[in-house]
């Protein structure tokens, strides 16, 4: 159950910056998915995954890569004759040279899609992972070692493994729609902000672990969310209730950012006065702050779980929510937020004096609290 102590929550560089998006919805496109939402566990992107598994820097780090479970087993059983190939080594010292490669080379596995043992370039998505954080890089990794990769997938066979699990694959996605609740979670976030967004895609793994991300592409007056998650959990030691908490937390806390963007960018200046003094804010001796590098990032962590904890306000009873208060307090100062308390007391506080506002007419409000209280 590690990745709920360390997720890395990371926004792609591309998130609104119509300078750096690489994709193309046509008309057609945009009528497909209009109001839809999917769960896909793309054939490209799974090959990457698998790839970075077994790079020795996948092998070393079960936050990044689910080690537990008989599909961990099956891909270390049928990839490892092949984790000495040259591929391999070369990702494996990305990894080592930035953990933001892992975005470069997973996020980008969707411009490409198999046809037969060829890579063919999308017609949807041309360069969809520019920039993580700070970093940017100014070409498709994918496109650059395609030789390589479509190489290493023939001798290794993957579309057979990819094939023979399947039945595996459709049985995750059935999970999500049956315990995942996207729609719900939509429709409350669209009537709690002022941001609308015109369709949703869950890019899944059985291999993903603590490392998830979201963003957001936008081309001909079209928006889609993409989020890159782990598949829905189901903890014997849990409860229903308590498994269906802490998977649309791992969701919500995604989705949440593409609305908490919008008011935190018209609050960008209060932001950055308010958390200036990021040791106050952020404990950096724990794991994953690095991702978090300035005020503006280290309040958008602390405003998505916020904003999950108004969610589930609206949605279960007192005592249930108090608990969740406790777990994601709890859960965020062992991350290295350590002032999530007083955040969530304020926030509630905000949100009882403006119960039918949208979220970003009160952000100013929600601030000055903070502010007050120096």
């Amino acid at each position: 159950m590690k990745k709920h102590l360390l997720p890395i929550l990371l926004f792609l560089i591309s998130l609104g910056s119509s300078a750096q998006e690489k994709v193309n919805f046509s008309e057609k496109f945009k009528k497909a998915n209009q109001g839809k939402y999917k769960v896909e566990i793309n054939e490209v992107k799974e090959l990457l995954h698998i790839m970075i598994a077994i790079t020795n820097s996948g092998k070393e780090n079960d936050d990044m890569i689910q080690q537990e479970g008989q599909y961990y087993k099956d891909l270390r059983s049928h990839f490892k004759p092949y984790e000495n190939e040259k591929i391999i080594k070369t990702f494996d010292s990305l990894m080592v040279a930035s953990p933001y490669n892992y975005i470069f080379l997973t996020g980008n596995a969707i411009s490409y899609n198999f046809k037969g043992n060829k890579l063919i370039k999308s017609d949807v998505f041309d360069f969809p992972a520019m920039g993580v954080a700070n970093m940017k890089i100014d070409e498709n990794p994918i496109t650059r070692y395609k030789k390589e990769i479509e190489a290493f997938a023939k001798k290794a066979k993957f579309k057979k493994f990819y094939a023979d699990h399947k039945q595996f694959y459709a049985g995750i996605i059935s999970d999500y729609d049956k315990k995942a609740n996207l729609g719900k979670q939509w429709k409350w976030l669209e009537n709690n902000f002022e941001t609308k967004k015109d369709s949703y895609i869950i890019f899944c793994s059985p291999l993903v672990n603590g490392l998830n991300y979201t963003g957001q592409f936008t081309n001909n007056n079209f928006t889609l969310i993409h989020m890159n998650l782990p598949p829905v959990d189901n903890f014997p030691n849990l409860t229903p209730l308590e498994n269906e908490l802490f998977n649309t937390r791992v969701m919500f806390t995604e989705i949440d950012h593409n609305y908490v963007h919008a008011p935190t960018q018209a609050n960008k200046e209060l932001i950055n006065q308010v958390f200036a003094q990021r040791k106050t804010w952020v404990n950096e001796e724990a794991d994953g702050t690095f991702a978090y590098p300035d005020p503006v990032k280290v309040f958008n962590e602390y405003m998505t779980f916020g904003v999950f904890l108004l969610y589930c306000q609206d949605h279960y009873d007192p005592s249930t929510l108090d608990k969740v208060t406790n777990d994601v307090i709890a859960v965020m100062t062992e991350r290295g937020f350590p002032k999530m308390k007083i955040f969530t007391e304020n926030l509630f506080k905000i949100r009882s004096a403006h119960p039918n506002e949208k979220i970003d007419k009160w952000y100013p409000e929600f601030l000055q609290q903070f502010v007050d209280k120096k």
